[in-house]
């Protein structure tokens, strides 16, 4: 599962992190982060990988939907 872009604005939020550092976290562009966050296009895999490896990382985790529940996708920080 790959987060979407809402989950990734959550992560940073959580961990108090710009746009800016976690670009520079994942090797990726900030322009790139911002296209993550705030567009339905399908990234490389390679650059989701590569922002969401460095999220979790940093303690993220990235939550499927339940079903059971009806809760939707989320994230949350293990520290």
């Amino acid at each position: 599962m790959y987060p979407s872009g809402t989950q990734i604005r959550a992560a940073r939020a959580l961990l108090k992190m710009s746009r800016e550092e976690l670009a520079s976290l994942a090797g990726v562009s900030e322009r790139t982060i911002t296209n993550l966050e705030e567009t339905d296009r399908k990234p490389i895999r390679a650059t989701i990988e590569a922002v969401m490896g460095s999220l979790i990382g940093q303690g993220i985790r990235f939550l499927p939907p339940d079903p059971e529940t009806g809760a939707g996708p989320g994230v949350r920080i293990d520290r």
